[in-house]
């Protein structure tokens, strides 16, 4: 077995690689993934330590990008891919999204995601629709702005777009002296299980108007992107107080006024393509 020194070694600065050392953490993931026949994605397997425990459960597709570690994973799991309980494809995660996906079955994600580009990576899982849940450890904070509720401070867009197709919860937290090197933050494992995929790319802008001032009122912040009297009268017609503030407002109520601004929309560019028209008459 590798000491930690020689771990640290083949973590690189470059793909923000922290390997997870401690076993009973890797325990407590595998304990918390969904019972089931479907089979698991990996990404960033690094060492495999996860890995190991994973194929023991299920049948993993692990994505690796590190070219370095991919020798080392075939090597290290040589028997479960001869036999087809593990498929190992190296290369970037993100390239097979933009070429279809990474299965063209329904799976679960489980993965220690790289903390610089998690985000990214959970919110690809979001707009999958093959993908069936996410049980991933990324940084404490990002843990927390995904699961938390309305009315509460971490409550943002990426709350609004996880209820929005799932349920969000935080399984635990995990202190960085478990890895190997030790990250300077705090981890925590994110559970998503789906009930829907993201497909509104309008709706993820609309959000990120929304959001874009957080303790600003939220009337105010989408005035920057429609017209202050539109805004006012679709508040009226949902009853919303117009001091309510970007936190304050349930997932529910984002896709109300999302709606209604666009129906608005399509009512103002009828009524400017009857004006033209009328002027064409005259």
């Amino acid at each position: 077995m590798k000491s930690d020194e020689e771990l640290a070694e083949f973590a690189s600065k470059r793909f923000g690689q922290n390997f997870l050392k401690n076993h009973s953490y890797i325990t407590q993931i595998i304990q918390a993934m969904p019972n089931d026949d479907l089979p698991v994605v990996e990404i960033g397997p690094g060492l495999g330590d996860l890995t190991k425990a994973l194929v023991r459960a299920k049948d993993v597709t692990a994505f690796e990008v590190d070219t370095r570690l991919c020798e080392h994973l075939a090597q290290t799991f040589e028997e479960p891919l001869r036999q087809g309980r593990l498929v190992l494809k190296c290369g970037d995660a993100i390239e097979h999204w933009k070429q279809g996906g990474l299965l063209d079955e329904p799976y679960h994600l489980v993965a220690n995601l790289p903390y610089y580009i998690a985000t990214h990576l959970i919110l690809k899982a979001l707009h999958d629709p093959q993908c069936q849940s996410i049980l991933t450890m990324v940084q404490k904070e990002v843990a927390l702005k995904f699961a938390a509720q309305p009315k509460e401070r971490d409550f943002s867009a990426l709350g609004v777009l996880a209820s929005s197709v799932g349920k969000a919860k935080v399984c635990f937290e995990v202190e960085p002296e478990a890895f190997v090197p030790p990250p300077k933050v705090t981890s925590a494992v994110l559970s998503i299980v789906k009930f829907g995929s993201l497909e509104d790319r309008g709706f993820e802008d609309f959000l990120k108007v929304a959001f874009s001032q957080p303790r600003k009122k939220l009337s105010k912040n989408l005035s920057r992107q429609y017209s202050k009297d539109r805004v006012i009268e679709v508040f009226s017609d949902l009853q919303l107080q117009e001091t309510l503030r970007p936190h304050e407002a349930a997932t529910s109520i984002y896709h109300q006024i999302y709606t209604a601004l666009g129906q608005k929309d399509k009512t103002d560019e009828r009524k400017s393509r009857k004006g033209t028209q009328a002027s064409r008459e005259q």
